[in-house]
């Protein structure tokens, strides 16, 4: 099914609406939308990472990509299935960084189809909110769109975002229906010792921003022997105010008491800490780094470690630029599986 021209109405309107009330908060206008404010701060008192400066973010990044001109792109990339058989999607939504589902929920509404929202018990705020202000502009997607509490059930389709262990669970129970199943994936920077001091500090909003919960953050550096992290200290010494929030802190005492207990390597700015390990996967307040060799065997261990990787942040041609990792495109797709082709195809 072709999408609506009413639904993408719809969604532009949105994006309007997101970016007229990002800006009157950052001019704290008097204007600002209060049952948009009093959702913003009950998503910040129901989870402790969700704080104002976060979903706002979250909100202006929607808001500059729901434009005409971005969504009509988008979709020209795509032949839908001509018709009025529309399908009921279930998606079972990641909870980890505000609005992380709402990719999903617009690409199976602009495919034509409905969705049927299982949300993560950490985000249930936000996008019930702005799902009501969609079927205000376009009353029909009232049938389109359906929150559930309990378990999915009567859909035709599904796509599942959780950890590797929920990833089981959600294979024996979708895989006999078209599915997209999601897993854990981190996002790596690599660092040559000739970067500036504003890529390196533009490297700090790919590390901090959502606290570093989000799988397009960087929780982990390959640099060359001998690297002067001295200069990406410095660099990043800008976000220090990030150990004032306490849930953050708390994590950041917590790991470096078991790193100087386990007798570990670690270097610490005061907040944040840098150990050498081989994993992907950094706690919240340290960053892994390993040391290569040289960029070809690098390059090797990076496609070797493909599946595991959402993000790569460098200088080279092709990789995502400092500082980008939290400004994907409409057709930056997790995991590198293009949700919309899988549901133009159903």
């Amino acid at each position: 099914m072709a999408p609506d021209t009413n639904t993408i109405d719809a969604f532009v309107k949105l994006g309007k609406y997101l970016t007229e009330f990002c800006q009157d908060c950052s001019q704290k206008s008097p204007k600002t939308d209060p049952g948009l404010k009093e959702v913003v701060a009950r998503a910040g008192h129901h989870n402790g990472w969700f704080t104002e400066e976060n979903i706002l973010f979250s909100m202006e990044q929607w808001g500059n990509i729901l434009s005409r001109p971005h969504i009509n792109d988008w979709l020209s990339q795509y032949s839908f299935k001509s018709g009025e058989n529309t399908k009921k999607v279930g998606v079972v939504m990641a909870g980890n960084i505000p609005l992380v589902g709402f990719h999903d929920f617009l690409c199976v509404l602009l495919s034509g189809n409905s969705v049927l929202i299982k949300q993560s018990s950490n985000d249930k705020v936000l996008l019930p909110f702005l799902s009501d202000y969609l079927m205000e502009q376009e009353p029909s997607l009232a049938d389109k769109i359906q929150f559930v509490d309990e378990k999915l059930e009567n859909f035709d389709a599904v796509i599942a975002t959780g950890s590797n262990n929920t990833s089981r669970y959600f294979e024996y129970y979708f895989g006999k229906k078209p599915n997209i199943i999601r897993k854990n994936r981190n996002s790596v920077a690599v660092l040559t010792g000739d970067e500036t001091e504003e890529e390196l500090e533009a490297l700090g909003e790919d590390i901090f921003r959502y606290y570093g919960l989000g799988c397009r953050n960087v929780s982990k550096i390959f640099v060359p022997k001998g690297y002067n992290f001295d200069r990406l200290f410095q660099a990043l010494y800008t976000y220090k105010d990030i150990i004032h929030q306490h849930k953050y802190a708390n994590n950041y005492d917590y790991n470096k008491a078991v790193y100087l207990m386990s007798e570990f390597k670690i270097l610490d700015n005061g907040f944040l800490i840098l150990k050498e390990d081989q994993s992907l996967s950094s706690p919240i307040s340290a960053l892994f780094y390993s040391f290569y060799d040289d960029e070809a065997s690098l390059e090797l261990d990076l496609r070797r470690m493909e599946k595991q990787i959402q993000c790569v942040v460098s200088k080279k041609e092709g990789d995502i630029n400092f500082g980008q990792t939290q400004k994907p495109s409409l057709s930056d797709y997790a995991d590198g599986i293009d949700t919309m082709e899988f549901l133009s195809g159903l």
